[in-house]
């Protein structure tokens, strides 16, 4: 398969004897995981499997996935470790202020004075909004809350988004 491809989630293990794999999640679409989807697990110097969702719930928060290829442990338990990825055709549209993770991550940070801060190498999804963490070079990774106080523009195109840092945020 050459088509782009972006990770959804990672196996982190098995759950019961019918073939269910525990998710770590990797998004915010609740729709990835809906029973009928097709996802692709990829592993190492082999072709992506492709499988289709057949059942889905949630326990202890995480997502628990059942695939219509795989009906029982021994199936699944070869899987631990590897992540689950969609097709660039399979992504959704989005509104304007809204992004995905992969048009983020990789993207220079700078304040509105045009001091560059970093580089946003991760997402964390802690609860009420997104924190970014930026990297920096010899200091402190920074954590960058996605509010509108702090992050007053986002361009994709260019990798450059640009923040009003609150007190005490860049020490």
């Amino acid at each position: 398969m050459t088509d782009k491809m972006f990770t959804v989630g990672k196996i982190i293990n098995t759950h019961g004897i019918k073939g269910e794999v525990k998710v770590l999640r990797i998004t915010d679409f609740e729709e990835r995981f809906e029973i009928g989807n097709t996802l692709y697990i990829i592993r190492a110097n082999d072709d992506p499997l492709t499988v289709t969702i057949t059942g889905h719930r949630m326990h202890k928060g995480y997502d628990l996935l059942q695939f219509k290829e795989f009906t029982d442990i021994n199936d699944v338990v070869g899987f631990k470790g590897l992540e689950l990825k969609i097709t660039e055709k399979q992504l959704t549209e989005l509104g304007e202020t809204e992004f995905y993770y992969h048009q983020i991550i990789g993207c220079k940070v700078y304040t509105q004075e045009d001091k560059e801060i970093g580089t946003i190498k991760e997402i964390l999804s802690p609860g009420a909004n997104d924190v970014w963490v930026v990297g920096r070079h010899s200091r402190k990774d920074v954590y960058i809350p996605y509010i509108t106080d702090v992050v007053k523009e986002v361009d994709v195109q260019s990798q450059k988004v640009m923040i009003e840092p609150m007190e005490g945020l860049l020490d």
